[in-house]
């Protein structure tokens, strides 16, 4: 939530051009020349943007924003403490007018970029990393955005507009981004009309914000109007997918496992003719098929000839912690992968399953602070697909991380598989690398890509990639 300079624009202009319903207190002809919702960042000439939060209502803050030469702010209601100088944009609710203010205040980027927006539980980062590659070779300049390049899945509004507005003063003519619930249901996208919208799946997570299955649908739903997109590409394999393409308002193609045949995966790759083309990745995991079957669709909708499809998806790079290979000496498969929620879970020791030379190893947590309902059946579903599992830390944030893996711990069923807990993720997964016979695979779960461990409010650097390989070397040093 930083502050963004923007050309200068009159409030009553920014108003019109957002197309808000909004009482306007002051000065109409006012000038603002930068945006932001944080007051720590105002500086003279800036537009303060009040939002209540869960732990801080941003109104609090109007007077700090004042000293700091704020010329106009946009609330909830109107303040008569606040100097008449000061120009009040008074709205209904900042939260769901912000997105289109933040466009408009940026001269709606959006509408000069080709946007494609992914959502579902798992699989939106590989998508688009795959739908990135797949642009890029049919000669677009292209921006990803998502779990990999920022601290949120989606920006909040201020932020997304001012990175679309960057991208457009560079010259990107595509955006492919993830768009997370949260996002949604807070309207971070809003001003947005995405070219194409892209539904991966829906599994259990984030229950803990919004509350039942049925909620978490309705909020991914949300993206799959006129409104905010004009193509959808839903899957057909997915019962959440079905009901999109029942319930559709926009024209809709679906994509399924069935669009291929002759599949081949292994730990580095996987293949599949479509279209009675061979197409070949090198990323591997079977669950990096749906992906590439979801990227490709998109394509198609977006134009791109089947041949210039075929070569983007063989220059595909690898996308960081998602089955992600660590390379060794040794003779064992160690991967390292995202999957935080059951369903990944249950697909990553799947496909693990499927192209393990021997003994299957899992180690993997539960976060802190976060749904605790699906922690139990994460302990079901390693205990049944697994070999061996050590049940270990995975940002414990405020929570008793021994606690966590007695949660998890309590779903575990016995005689199925050789279970322990190592709290220490560290160690844990320095166990499982000696531990492994040669032909094991051993398969990290949960951190993927991230290169920090929270507890109690404090990120110290950890990477399971880092990890693995260390203990790889020592046991490569073992073996000579």
């Amino acid at each position: 939530m930083t502050r963004h300079s923007v050309s200068p624009l009159t409030v009553d202009s920014l108003v019109m051009h957002a197309d808000i319903a909004a009482s306007i207190v002051g000065n109409k002809n006012a000038v603002f020349s930068g945006i932001t919702q944080d007051s720590r960042n105002v500086e003279p000439g800036d537009i303060l943007c009040c939002i209540r939060g869960e732990l801080f209502d941003g109104h609090q803050f109007i007077p700090e924003a004042v000293t700091r030469g704020a010329v106009a702010v946009l609330v909830d209601h109107l303040d008569d403490s606040i100097e008449s100088s000061v120009v009040q944009i008074v709205v209904p609710d900042v939260r769901p007018v912000l997105g289109r203010v933040a466009s408009a205040a940026f001269r709606h980027p959006a509408s000069s970029l080709k946007m494609v927006g992914i959502t579902g539980t798992n699989g939106k980062t590989t998508t688009a990393s795959i739908l990135g590659s797949l642009l890029t070779t049919h000669g677009g300049s292209v921006h990803v955005m998502g779990t990999l390049t920022g601290a949120r899945t989606t920006p909040e509004s201020i932020d997304l507009h001012a990175q679309l507005r960057s991208c457009v003063d560079a010259g990107v003519d595509h955006v492919v981004m993830e768009v997370s619930s949260h996002a949604l249901e807070h309207h971070r996208i809003d001003g947005i009309v995405f070219d194409v919208a892209v539904f991966t799946n829906l599994g259990h997570d984030h229950l803990d914000f919004h509350g039942t299955i049925e909620n978490y649908f309705a909020a991914k739903r949300k993206l799959f109007t006129s409104e905010r997109a004009r193509v959808a590409v839903v899957n057909a394999d997915d019962p959440y997918g079905v009901r999109l393409q029942m319930e559709a308002v926009v024209p809709t193609s679906s994509y399924s496992l069935s669009n291929v045949s002759d599949v081949a995966v292994t730990a580095s790759s996987v293949s599949f003719t479509w279209k009675s083309l061979d197409v070949r990745l090198p990323i591997g995991g079977s669950y990096a098929v749906m992906n590439a079957i979801a990227a490709i669709t998109c394509a198609s909708e977006l134009g791109i000839p089947d041949g210039r499809i075929v070569s983007g998806c063989a220059s595909v790079q690898t996308v960081p912690g998602r089955f992600e290979s660590v390379p060794n000496d040794v003779d064992i498969d160690v991967v390292v992968d995202f999957a935080h929620t059951p369903e990944a879970l249950q697909g990553l020791l799947t496909s693990a399953r499927e192209i393990a030379r021997a003994g299957l190893i899992v180690v993997f947590g539960c976060g802190g602070d976060r749904d605790h309902a699906k922690r139990p059946l994460m302990g079901d579903i390693a205990s049944r697909g697994a070999d061996i599992v050590i049940v270990t830390s995975d940002n414990p944030r405020s929570e008793d991380p021994e606690l966590i893996v007695r949660e998890v711990m309590s779903g575990v069923v016995v005689n199925h598989a050789l279970v322990s807990s190592i709290v220490n993720r560290e160690k844990a997964i320095e166990s499982a690398i000696m531990g492994a016979k040669r032909g094991d695979m051993v398969v990290i779960a949960g951190k993927g890509h991230e290169t920090t461990q929270e507890i109690n409010g404090v990120k110290t650097p950890s990477s399971d990639v880092a990890i693995a390989a260390k203990a790889l070397r020592v046991r490569e040093e073992k073996t000579k």
